[in-house]
C-alpha cells in the first residue's frame, strides 16, 4: 500500500524538527509510535498538541508540523470544525484510508468516520491475533455499530464426542470459563472443559472455531476496547444447513458474546440487531437462562430501546412430536426473550425469515402454547396450570410485524393494551386466521372517537405488471392515533408507499364521480379486457 502512492512527509521527520525544544522525550514517544497511522488515533504530546485556542493567535509554523500544506487558505478552512466535520461526512469510505496517509492531523480527524462501522466475520484468530488486537485497542473507540457475522456451514458444525476405548459417546456439560486461571509455578492449570479426559477429546475431535467461540475473556477483551458501541448487530445466516437438534460453535459463540456484552463498559448500547438468527440462538443471548448468567446479567440487556429480529420460521405444526416439542420450546424461550426487554424497548420490529409464524407479541393467546389439561388431572389442579403470561411493553412507540399469522383480536388486545404509548404499528404480510381487518383495528375507533382512522388505512400489494390476480396479504399501516397528538408526543410521517389506487387517482382536484368513471372506463376498456383474457392472465375475468 505503501508503495502504490506517493511519498509523503513523514511524520518522523516533522516531529523530530520539533524535538530540539524541551519536549524531546515526548516526540521520540510519537517518533516511535508513527507506524500506527494506519490504524488509529496517535497519542499526542505536548509538543504535538495544538489547541484552537492556540491556533487563532500564533502562526500557522505549527500547524504544518501536522497538517500538509502551507496554504493559509486551507488551513484556515481546515481548522473550522464545521467545515472540516462537513468535508470528512460527505467523503467516500473507500477514500479515507489514502485520507489518513497525508499527514499525522489528516489520520487523526479521519478515523471517527472510516471505523464507526465494524463488521468482523468470526474466524479462530479474531479475537487471538495479537496485531488484530493491537488495532482494536487503537480504533476500537471509535467504533459505534458493530455487527458481529457468523454464518452456520461445515466448520461450525460438531460431531458427537466419542470415547476412543469403549465408542460410546460422551456427553459434554459446558461451564463458561470466565476468567484465565493464573499460572502459579509447580502446579499444572485447571482444565478448560471441566476434566481432563474431556479437554484433551474435546481438543482432537473439535474444530479450532469452536475452541475460538469457547475463549470467553477474548470477547470480553475484544469488547472492552469499544466503549462507545451504541449499536450491536449479530447475523447467523444458514440454519438451514446446521445440523438439527445439536449445538454449533455458533451457539457457543453467541454465549461468549453474551458474556462480554454484559461484562465490558458498554454504557452507550441501545439498538439490539438479529439479522438473522436461528430459533435456538435467542437461549444463548437470555440474560438470565444462558450459560454463565449471574444476577446482574439483565442490567446491561435494559439499555436495550430499539430492537430489530428476524427469526428462521419455527415449524409449530409439525407431526412429529419431537419437532413440535422443541418448537414449542423455541416459542417459550422468545417469549421468555421479549418479556426480559420488554420494559425498556420503544421500537420493535420482527420477521419470520421462511414460511409464516405466529405472532410474538401475543404469544399467550396462541392455541398452541396453552396448556393441555390431561384427563388424569385432579380437578383442582387443573385452574392452576397456566400459559405464558401476557407482553406488556410500557415504553412501546413503533412496532412492524412481517410474515405472521395470527386473529383479529390478537391485533386489537395489543392495540387496546398499548394506545396510551402506541404512535405507529405496521402489520406487513400478515395473514389472518380468524376475524377481519375492521374487527382487528376497531380499538383505533374507541380511541379516536370517530372511524375516521379509515380513511388513513392504507392496503398496499404487489403489482408486478399492471394488474395481478394473485393472492396477495394487504399491508395495514396504523395512523398516528389521535390522542397521541392531543398529548404532544412526538410525530412520525408514516410512509407512503405508491399504492394501485393512488396511481388512478392521480389527480388530486377530481370529484369522487370522475374518478370513478375514470377507474371504471379503465378497466372497462376492450384494449384492457383483451389484454386480461389473454395468456398471462387466463384465470382473470
Amino acid at each position: 500500500m505503501h508503495s502504490s502512492r506517493p511519498a509523503h512527509p513523514s511524520l518522523k521527520r516533522s516531529v523530530s524538527d520539533e524535538s530540539q525544544s524541551s519536549y524531546a522525550s515526548g516526540a521520540t514517544t510519537v517518533s516511535r509510535s508513527s507506524s500506527k497511522l494506519l490504524f488509529g488515533e496517535i497519542p499526542l504530546t505536548p509538543a504535538t498538541t495544538i489547541s484552537g485556542r492556540s491556533t487563532r493567535s500564533s502562526s500557522y509554523h505549527n500547524i504544518c508540523t501536522l497538517v500538509s500544506s502551507t496554504n493559509p487558505t486551507f488551513l484556515r478552512f481546515w481548522l473550522n470544525e464545521n467545515c472540516r466535520e462537513n468535508l470528512l461526512a460527505h467523503m467516500d469510505q473507500e477514500d479515507l484510508p489514502g485520507f489518513r496517509l497525508v499527514c499525522h492531523d489528516f489520520s487523526t480527524r479521519a478515523a471517527p468516520y472510516l471505523f464507526e462501522y465494524l463488521t468482523v466475520t468470526f474466524k479462530p484468530s479474531t479475537f487471538t491475533k495479537p496485531a488484530r488486537m493491537a488495532a482494536l485497542s487503537r480504533v476500537g473507540r471509535h467504533v459505534k455499530t458493530f455487527t458481529f457475522h457468523m454464518p452456520h456451514d461445515s466448520n461450525t458444525s460438531l460431531p458427537p464426542i466419542i470415547d476412543h476405548e469403549t465408542g460410546a459417546e460422551k456427553q459434554f456439560l459446558y461451564e463458561p470459563q470466565v476468567q484465565i486461571a493464573p499460572i502459579v509455578p509447580g502446579q499444572e492449570r485447571p482444565p478448560k472443559y471441566g476434566t481432563t479426559e474431556m479437554t484433551n477429546l474435546l481438543i482432537q475431535q473439535y474444530p479450532p472455531v469452536f475452541h475460538a467461540a469457547t475463549n470467553v475473556p477474548a470477547f470480553v477483551n475484544a469488547f472492552s476496547e469499544m466503549i462507545n458501541l451504541q449499536h450491536l448487530k449479530i447475523s447467523c445466516p444458514g440454519f438451514e444447513h446446521a445440523p438439527k437438534h445439536r449445538r454449533t460453535a455458533v451457539d457457543y459463540a453467541l454465549i461468549s458474546l453474551r458474556i462480554a456484552v454484559e461484562r465490558a463498559p458498554l454504557y452507550d448500547l441501545s439498538t439490539l440487531s438479529l439479522l438473522p438468527i436461528h430459533p435456538g440462538g435467542l437461549l444463548y443471548l437470555h440474560p438470565m437462562h444462558g450459560f454463565g448468567s449471574t444476577a446482574t446479567s439483565a442490567k446491561r440487556w435494559a439499555q436495550i430501546r430499539r430492537l430489530s429480529i428476524c427469526m428462521e420460521s419455527i415449524p409449530y405444526n409439525s407431526k412429529s412430536s419431537r419437532n413440535r416439542a422443541q418448537s414449542l420450546e423455541h416459542l417459550r424461550t422468545l417469549h421468555a426473550y421479549l418479556r426480559t426487554l420488554s420494559r425498556g424497548l420503544t421500537r420493535l420490529f420482527f420477521r419470520w425469515k421462511g414460511e409464516r409464524g405466529p405472532s410474538p407479541l401475543s404469544l399467550d393467546q396462541e392455541p398452541c402454547m396453552l396448556p393441555i389439561e390431561e384427563e388424569c388431572m385432579h380437578p383442582s389442579m387443573r385452574g392452576e396450570v397456566r400459559g405464558p403470561r401476557p407482553l406488556r411493553f410500557s415504553r412501546m412507540r413503533y412496532m412492524e410485524l412481517e410474515n405472521a399469522v395470527m386473529d383479529s383480536t390478537q391485533i386489537s388486545d395489543f392495540i387496546h393494551k398499548h394506545r396510551r404509548t402506541l404512535v405507529e404499528f405496521n402489520f406487513e404480510d400478515v395473514k389472518l386466521r380468524k376475524g377481519n381487518w375492521d374487527d382487528a383495528l376497531e380499538p383505533l375507533t374507541l380511541i379516536t372517537g370517530s372511524d375516521r382512522w379509515k380513511r388513513h388505512q392504507e392496503e398496499v400489494m404487489d403489482v408486478p405488471i399492471i394488474l395481478s390476480p394473485i393472492e396477495c396479504e394487504p399491508r395495514i399501516m396504523g395512523p398516528l392515533l389521535a390522542e397521541e397528538a392531543a398529548n404532544g408526543h412526538e410525530q412520525v410521517s408514516p410512509r407512503h408507499p405508491s399504492t394501485f389506487s393512488k396511481w388512478l387517482n392521480k389527480s388530486p382536484k377530481a370529484s369522487p364521480q370522475a374518478k370513478r368513471s375514470a377507474k371504471d372506463s379503465f378497466l372497462g376498456s376492450e384494449h384492457m379486457r383483451r389484454f386480461l383474457r389473454g395468456s398471462m392472465f387466463p384465470s382473470w375475468k
